[in-house]
């Protein structure tokens, strides 16, 4: 084992040593996190606004502070865009994080000087922790890949703005740069493929053992590494033993990239975004991740069959339960305040606090009252790919409401790598799973107020194309797995 190993494995157990002082002590931690947001904030326009120097509990916090999504908070956020001081946090940010918006146009995510640093560390704590529970530190001394947005930057008054992992990107610790590819010339490559055939390039030789990135474009990747070479990526890559991933459930990709590989690999799963760096995956067999309480981050949890009622509990970490479907509200110090950041997660442990993205609250199908979500259809696919020997792509699901002829029903566009022998027994296992899920569902099949879904193949790459045909191929950007309307289902019909 090199001195460099040894290194990790030291500092891997004193960060995970250091990390129970806050695990071990939950609430009191995001109390402390909490008053201290409030303080630091109470002279920023926003906390005038909304009387900051008055808030002693979560109880004023929640009568004071409304949920806003980012179009409730928009007016705070363009004078801060604008160049004016003190608006939602003290000073102005480093960096604004640029993300796609859907009713907004572009999105500019504040990071601030006290903000930036936890996107960093949850990253870096992450694998250390994976060094600590398993013993594997090997892999630091080979290659990494980190599949990433362009780090060329532009200014917006006088603020740099770019893709949160084009920023990060920049603080890239200087004791992994040398292991760290593609070389930065490749990574401001803006053309996804362009730029996935010179990381193919660039990689192919070497001695990769970390690769991380969005499964779907990780996939694309290896697919081009295999086209090259006519060799597993396990075989090309002996060394390769650590996929990390995040943005998406890696459970229906994951028959693929063993196929891809040719063996199976570790994983970590993370839950970052532009808003902050919410949790990772603290063991290698437990789907749970890790909640940071201690990360610069006020959570509150609202139920999420009552969120859309008129007046939702906002409940603290506390008073959570095992199982519900919360809707994750946050307030942080880049000055984001009671924010929907539009994920709904579920508990899976109380001690400690970890938590599995269960989906979007504005992705779901309800046409009829159903409301499926994601981590339900993610679910079901993964049993049944598992079951009939399947490889799966992409997907995503969409209702038909007015049919040519017959009942409504939801219709599944998927994109098989392995396609079922039998399809119409896939589609059964399918709908029997998402049935024993979701009782409403369950309930519109028994009352015949739907049919059983419709499996619609799409073409090999459908999904790419449609992708780039709306200038979201590669980097962060995610196919949604569920859409209340036709519009996604409208475009693949046609490629």
């Amino acid at each position: 084992m090199s001195i460099k190993s040894i290194a990790a494995q030291v500092f891997a157990w004193l960060v995970y040593h250091k990390n129970q002082r806050w695990i071990n002590r939950p609430v009191e931690t995001q109390q402390a996190v909490f008053l201290k947001l409030i303080a630091a904030a109470q002279h920023t326009q926003f906390g005038k606004d909304h009387a900051f120097a008055t808030i002693k509990t979560h109880q004023d916090f929640s009568t004071q502070v409304p949920v806003r999504d980012y179009e409730a908070l928009k007016p705070y956020v363009d004078r801060v865009v604008a160049g004016e001081s003190n608006i939602l946090w003290p000073g102005k940010p480093l960096y604004f994080a640029k993300t796609s918006g859907t009713t907004s146009g572009a999105k500019y995510i504040p990071l601030t000087k006290e903000s930036m640093p936890f996107h960093v560390v949850a990253a870096r704590n992450a694998i250390l922790n994976y060094i600590h529970q398993t013993g594997n530190a090997h892999f630091v001394e080979g290659k990494m890949i980190f599949l990433q947005g362009s780090p060329v930057l532009e200014q917006k008054n006088g603020i740099q703005l770019g893709r949160l992992s084009g920023i990060v990107a920049h603080f890239v610790p200087a004791y992994l740069q040398k292991n760290r590819l593609p070389s930065w010339e490749t990574n401001c490559i803006e053309d996804w493929e362009t730029k996935v055939d010179a990381i193919v390039n660039e990689t192919v030789a070497q001695n990769m053992t970390v690769i991380s990135g969005i499964p779907s474009w990780v996939q694309m990747y290896f697919e081009k590494l295999q086209q090259q070479t006519s060799k597993p990526v396990g075989e090309l890559f002996k060394n390769f033993n650590l996929f990390i991933y995040g943005g998406v459930n890696f459970e229906p990709y994951r028959a693929k990239f063993e196929n891809l590989i040719g063996r199976k690999v570790d994983t970590i799963e993370l839950f970052p975004a532009s808003e902050g760096f919410f949790a990772y995956q603290d063991k290698p067999n437990d789907p749970g991740l890790l909640l940071l309480l201690n990360a610069g981050i006020f959570y509150e949890f609202i139920p999420a069959d009552a969120f859309y009622s008129p007046n939702p509990p906002r409940l603290t970490i506390g008073q959570v339960e095992l199982g519900v479907n919360y809707v994750l509200i946050i307030s942080t110090n880049a000055g984001l305040w009671g924010y929907n950041i539009g994920d709904t997660i579920q508990f899976t442990s109380l001690k400690p606090y970890k938590i599995i993205v269960s989906g979007r609250i504005k992705h779901f199908i309800s046409a009829f009252g159903e409301h499926v979500i994601g981590k339900e259809v993610e679910q079901a696919l993964s049993v049944a790919v598992q079951q009939h020997a399947v490889r799966v792509n992409e997907f995503t699901v969409a209702p038909q409401i007015t049919p040519a002829t017959g009942l409504p029903y939801h219709e599944w566009f998927i994109e098989f790598e392995q396609a079922p022998q039998n399809m119409d027994a896939f589609a059964q296992t399918i709908e029997a799973e998402l049935r024993k899920q979701n009782s409403y569902y369950d309930d519109l099949i028994v009352g015949n107020v739907l049919r059983r879904l419709v499996i619609t193949t799409v073409a090999p790459q459908g999904f790419q194309v449609y992708m780039k045909s709306i200038g979201k191929l590669g980097g962060q950007n995610k196919i949604p797995r569920l859409s209340n309307d036709r519009v996604i289902a409208g475009k693949l019909r046609i490629l």
